[in-house]
């Protein structure tokens, strides 16, 4: 197919039409990918970007694609060792990796290293999807497979498609931000047969009061809503709710 000649005032750059000012640039594409001299800005352009997003996406397919049915467990990053909620973290890991479940975590120490600890003691999968962050902490010892992103919601795209629940442990505003993300894909069926485990109702008690009573009485969600929420202090109930919606999901297929 033969491309057609610029109009008079027009610049194509590839697919690209410029017009205006726009169309006075002095170099070439080619030019300036090739030519080491220059500053190097053009790293942390848009298109670039998209370039490195496309990356991670690609780097995390390619990683996670054969991974075996995974649970992904939320918790604080600030939790100590010694805490009721780390140990209760390690068991839950050791649950799910018993179970036939591998163990993804955002990788970081606290409660995503005691469930990562508890399914490699255990001879579990133990993942770990990591984010760059001002304070870098890296991936705790306990992760087999280990991946770290740029972007976040690249790394949320990962532990929604790789896993088949989500078990939030308590933490701040990160385990809150991928709940509510959880819950509002589950709403508009976004995803299917996923459930949302909170462990520990002394923790997560007063917010599901909240959004059975704010919430559904004022009429911005259904009854239905509610349900999407199992709420225990006992990890092996939550391995159960997991295995429960697994298979019902492997009936529905």
């Amino acid at each position: 197919m033969t491309s057609l000649p610029p109009r008079r005032g027009e610049k194509q750059r590839g697919p690209v039409v410029l017009r205006g000012e726009r169309r006075h640039e002095t170099t070439t594409t080619d030019q300036r990918l090739l030519d080491s001299r220059g500053p190097s800005d053009w790293v942390h352009t848009d298109p670039w970007r998209v370039m490195r997003i496309q990356a991670e996406f690609v780097e995390g397919f390619g990683v996670l694609a054969e991974l075996p049915r995974a649970v992904t467990v939320f918790g604080s990053a600030r939790t100590p060792r010694d805490h009721l909620e780390y140990a209760q973290g390690r068991a839950l890991g050791t649950a799910l990796a018993e179970a036939g479940f591998a163990v993804i975590t955002g990788g970081g120490p606290g409660v995503m290293e005691a469930a990562n600890k508890g399914c490699s003691e255990a001879g579990g999968l133990s993942v770990g999807l990591g984010i760059e962050l001002p304070f870098e902490q890296g991936l705790n010892e306990y992760v087999d497979v280990g991946i770290n992103f740029r972007y976040f919601f690249v790394r949320k795209t990962m532990f929604v498609k790789y896993s088949q629940a989500f078990v939030c442990l308590p933490g701040g505003f990160g385990t809150m931000d991928e709940l509510f993300e959880a819950l509002t894909l589950v709403q508009t069926k976004k995803v299917t047969k996923f459930p949302v485990v909170l462990l520990g109702s002394d923790y997560w008690g007063g917010l599901y009061d909240w959004i059975a009573k704010s919430m559904l009485d004022g009429g911005k969600i259904g009854e239905n809503d509610v349900g999407l929420l199992h709420v225990t202090d006992d990890v092996d109930d939550a391995v159960e709710v997991v295995h429960a919606a697994y298979r019902a999901w492997e009936a529905a297929h």
